[in-house]
């Protein structure tokens, strides 16, 4: 089993020092970039211009989370910007067909594709689904803004996730997104996810490494543990 996968999220950073804010989690093992349009979700954040700064600033994977209206008609923009992951909201396609479509035009662009979705929506109908996508992330807040309560429900999606995974046979990743920090990581780690999204936990406190340091040994820690 490989060791977790810390992503830290840029939203939560100082956009004044984005170079320095990005140096000081150098130990990470992705960079979280969240794109959003203000109609998929009520905020609005930034688009392929700042992720291809970002992607200039650092050699992490860019983890591109899209949380945006009509994704297939950027997935090529964003991958020309540096993203090495693409991941689109389930919600924002039309159909199951719609979205292994989009996998498959992600996956042609040679970045991973991955798929998200909001609390709301059941995991179950996208289990047998899987094995087009690289990576899933499950939504533990109502996406759009950063610093929201974690909620801890949506870890039944992450053990339907990490059974079915599993029973295929199948290295799609488990991501989880939302209000992760020292006291919520551990549980998720256990319910089977792999990496983790986590914005204000790493860029609220003086030492960033050490953040995510922390963070990585109590997620392998509870992973041993499962």
């Amino acid at each position: 089993m490989s060791a977790p996968i810390i992503s830290p999220s840029i939203l939560a950073a100082d956009f004044s020092r984005l170079g320095e804010e990005i140096g000081a989690v150098s130990n990470a093992d992705w960079i979280h970039v969240d794109i959003m349009d203000g109609h998929f979700v009520p905020n609005l954040s930034f688009g392929p211009d700042i992720t291809a700064t970002v992607d200039g600033l650092t050699d992490r994977i860019l983890d591109v989370h899209l949380m945006i209206e009509d994704p297939a008609r950027w997935v090529e923009t964003y991958a020309k910007a540096g993203a090495d992951h693409l991941i689109f909201h389930v919600e924002a396609v039309e159909g199951q067909e719609a979205a292994v479509e989009l996998a498959e035009k992600i996956r042609s662009l040679g970045v991973g594709a991955g798929f998200s979705i909001k609390p709301g929506t059941p995991i179950e109908p996208w289990l047998d689904k899987l094995h087009h996508f690289d990576l899933v992330l499950v939504m533990s807040v109502e996406p759009g803004f950063g610093g929201q309560e974690f909620m801890p429900e949506m870890l039944e999606k992450v053990r339907a996730l990490r059974a079915a995974i599993d029973k295929q046979g199948l290295e799609t990743l488990v991501e989880i997104d939302g209000g992760i920090s020292a006291a919520t990581i551990a549980e998720s780690a256990a319910a089977g996810c792999d990496a983790f999204v986590a914005g204000s936990a790493i860029y609220s406190q003086a030492d960033k490494e050490a953040a995510v340091e922390e963070l990585r040994a109590l997620a392998a820690q509870a992973r041993d543990g499962r």
